[in-house]
């Protein structure tokens, strides 16, 4: 962790700005004819799907960033960061406006700019639309809260969520299959540029971060409730349509792969910034596992409505309830342990009963009734996966009856903060 750490040390925000300076480039100046022409004639129709998604997002992400930024500026508690965070909206209203005339110009979308915005938006995922809805919460609470752990929260979900996992895999797939086909000349010569931008823009929130981690140590515990908040919504940004992979394989990749590339960004700058994954309580995750794993393991956990987007009931195989449980295993806060081994126990009427132990620092979990469990949950099993899944407040399920806890009080108080998120 020290050379990351030494290596952000060593870039100053002066110098960022200085690389604004030098990579200036115009949206106007692109020309799309050649690209008007292989859309229509080289691009297959599962092609133009596939880049319809992904091109969609980016477009609404980059627009939807570019109004975000201000209170960042506002929150900034340095004149040098204020001033490079006003050259970054500057370069994302110039990313909106690249893919807004894209859009326009070679797939005719709409002749404005807010119409090709309207007429992409069914394209939008359902993780997208979590985490840019979030995005904008975000904005409206640094407004009211410009302090540092709110601003630590604020650039983590923007530089390192959006667009370090999110924006920055996207873009190395994108430039990939364009380069390799010697496809839409226009379009890959400006995400050449987004790109690079973004890499200035990913290394100043690093930066940005660490310093804030050295200035305030509430800062970590404010990222950590962040992560621990979005986490869920990230995994489902990148399922394809309708679990459509071809939108994905047309192009010769899969969604496991970028899946990965995704997963590996963040924890890389995230430990770059001070903060390694592993060191954040009950964030949830097999870190323990080698990336293929996690990667089978949050797909699962996808494609069996466990995460993501709802589509009627979830999974109930053993696999998937062995790794949802052992999700819940691992979010368990070791801060928070009760003093006294206790165990809580899921009671659920459509799916069998599952159980967790906590020993001291020890978690454990296995599917049955466990002898005179501290606590149990009586519900249903997609009540209790919605809640895993941030699609259902448990307080709301709880207070409606559709989660009945039984038990020892003083355990049902201790879960709010046994459970870290």
């Amino acid at each position: 962790m020290a050379q990351p750490l030494q290596m952000m040390q060593r870039i100053s925000y002066d110098d960022l700005y200085r690389r604004w300076e030098k990579g200036n480039w115009s949206a106007t100046d692109i020309d799309f004819a050649e690209d008007r022409r292989q859309w229509r004639e080289v691009f297959s129709d599962v092609q133009r799907r596939g880049a319809m998604w992904n091109y969609s997002m980016f477009f609404h992400g980059e627009d939807s960033v570019a109004d975000n930024l201000s209170p960042f500026i506002d929150a900034a508690p340095r004149e040098e960061q204020k001033y490079f965070l006003a050259t970054q909206q500057v370069d994302e209203a110039r990313h909106a406006v690249f893919f807004g005339r894209f859009m326009r110009e070679v797939v005719e979308a709409d002749d404005t700019l807010a119409g090709a915005l309207e007429a992409t938006r069914p394209h939008l995922t359902w993780g997208f639309r979590k985490v840019f809805a979030r995005l904008d919460k975000m904005a409206d609470e640094l407004r009211r809260d410009r302090s540092k752990p709110k601003l630590a929260q604020a650039v983590t979900l923007y530089h390192i969520v959006i667009e370090a996992s999110l924006a920055q895999p996207g873009q190395h797939f994108i430039e990939s299959y364009l380069t390799e086909r010697d496809m839409l000349p226009g379009f890959r010569s400006g995400m050449g540029n987004v790109s690079l931008d973004e890499q200035r823009h990913i290394g100043f929130g690093v930066k940005l971060l660490s310093d804030l981690f050295a200035e305030d140590p509430e800062c970590r515990d404010a990222v950590g409730d962040l992560l621990r908040e979005v986490l869920p919504y990230t995994a489902a940004v990148f399922v394809p349509p309708r679990w459509d992979t071809s939108l994905v394989e047309c192009f010769g990749f899969t969604v496991e792969q970028i899946f990965a590339e995704g997963m590996q960004s963040m924890e890389t700058k995230l430990r770059s910034a001070g903060l390694p994954m592993e060191d954040i309580p009950g964030i949830g995750l097999p870190l323990d596992e080698p990336v293929p794993e996690r990667v089978r393991r949050a797909l699962v956990l996808l494609r069996s409505g466990v995460l993501g987007e709802k589509n009627g009931p979830p999974g109930r195989d053993r696999e998937v309830m062995e790794i949802l449980f052992d999700s819940v295993r691992r979010t368990v806060d070791p801060r928070f342990t009760p003093a006294n081994p206790t165990t809580i126990q899921w009671d659920f009427a459509d799916a069998e009963p599952w159980y967790l132990r906590i020993t001291g620092g020890d978690t454990s979990v296995a599917p049955g009734r466990a002898e005179r469990p501290d606590l149990t949950f009586r519900c249903r099993y997609e009540d209790w996966v919605d809640v895993s899944a941030g699609r259902a407040d448990p307080r709301r399920l709880m207070l409606t009856g559709k989660i009945r806890p039984r038990g020892s009080l003083r355990t049902l108080w201790q879960t709010q903060k046994i459970f870290a998120h």
